[in-house]
Protein backbone atom coordinates (compact mmCIF):
# COMPACT_ATOMS: atom_id res chain seq x y z
CA UNK A 1 0.00 0.00 0.00
CA UNK A 2 1.49 3.37 -1.00
CA UNK A 3 2.27 5.97 1.63
CA UNK A 4 0.17 9.12 1.61
CA UNK A 5 1.94 12.40 0.89
CA UNK A 6 0.32 15.68 1.96
CA UNK A 7 1.39 19.29 1.52
CA UNK A 8 0.89 22.00 4.10
CA UNK A 9 2.29 24.94 6.01
CA UNK A 10 4.36 24.76 9.20
CA UNK A 11 2.45 26.54 11.98
CA UNK A 12 4.66 25.57 14.95
CA UNK A 13 8.27 24.51 15.40
CA UNK A 14 8.54 24.84 19.19
CA UNK A 15 8.94 21.12 19.87
CA UNK A 16 12.31 19.42 19.46
CA UNK A 17 12.54 17.43 16.17
CA UNK A 18 8.82 18.05 15.55
CA UNK A 19 6.86 20.50 13.42
CA UNK A 20 3.10 21.01 13.32
CA UNK A 21 1.84 21.16 9.74
CA UNK A 22 -1.55 22.61 8.77
CA UNK A 23 -2.97 20.73 5.77
CA UNK A 24 -5.97 22.24 3.99
CA UNK A 25 -8.27 20.24 1.75
CA UNK A 26 -10.97 21.58 -0.53
CA UNK A 27 -14.01 19.69 -1.73
CA UNK A 28 -17.49 20.32 -3.08
CA UNK A 29 -20.27 20.00 -0.54
CA UNK A 30 -22.57 17.12 -1.57
CA UNK A 31 -25.82 19.01 -0.90
CA UNK A 32 -25.01 22.69 -1.31
CA UNK A 33 -22.54 22.27 -4.21
CA UNK A 34 -20.24 24.91 -2.75
CA UNK A 35 -16.50 24.57 -2.33
CA UNK A 36 -15.72 23.93 1.34
CA UNK A 37 -12.31 24.27 3.01
CA UNK A 38 -11.36 21.93 5.84
CA UNK A 39 -8.02 21.97 7.63
CA UNK A 40 -6.26 19.59 9.96
CA UNK A 41 -2.99 19.75 11.89
CA UNK A 42 -0.45 16.93 11.74
CA UNK A 43 2.67 16.52 13.87
CA UNK A 44 5.60 15.55 11.68
CA UNK A 45 9.14 14.43 12.47
CA UNK A 46 11.88 16.92 11.54
CA UNK A 47 15.18 15.28 12.52
CA UNK A 48 17.45 18.31 12.00
CA UNK A 49 15.05 21.07 13.14
CA UNK A 50 15.52 22.83 9.79
CA UNK A 51 11.92 23.86 9.04
CA UNK A 52 10.50 27.10 10.46
CA UNK A 53 7.03 28.64 10.79
CA UNK A 54 5.63 29.61 7.39
CA UNK A 55 7.54 27.00 5.36
CA UNK A 56 5.55 24.97 2.83
CA UNK A 57 6.48 21.31 3.31
CA UNK A 58 5.49 17.84 2.12
CA UNK A 59 4.89 15.17 4.75
CA UNK A 60 4.77 11.41 4.25
CA UNK A 61 2.98 8.78 6.29
CA UNK A 62 5.33 6.49 8.21
CA UNK A 63 5.47 4.16 11.19
CA UNK A 64 4.44 5.66 14.55
CA UNK A 65 7.33 7.67 15.96
CA UNK A 66 5.51 8.74 19.13
CA UNK A 67 1.97 8.85 20.51
CA UNK A 68 0.87 11.66 18.17
CA UNK A 69 3.53 11.55 15.47
CA UNK A 70 3.29 9.20 12.48
CA UNK A 71 4.35 11.56 9.70
CA UNK A 72 7.81 12.64 8.52
CA UNK A 73 8.83 15.76 6.60
CA UNK A 74 10.22 14.72 3.20
CA UNK A 75 10.78 18.04 1.40
CA UNK A 76 10.10 21.75 1.44
CA UNK A 77 11.45 24.74 3.25
CA UNK A 78 10.60 27.58 0.91
CA UNK A 79 8.76 30.51 2.45
CA UNK A 80 5.05 30.80 1.74
CA UNK A 81 4.05 33.86 -0.28
CA UNK A 82 2.53 36.12 2.35
CA UNK A 83 2.25 39.89 2.12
Amino acid sequence: MPKRILQGTVVSDKNDKTVVVLVERRFTHPLFKKTVRRSKKYKAHDESNQFKVGDVVSIEETRPISKDKSWIVVSGGNQAASA
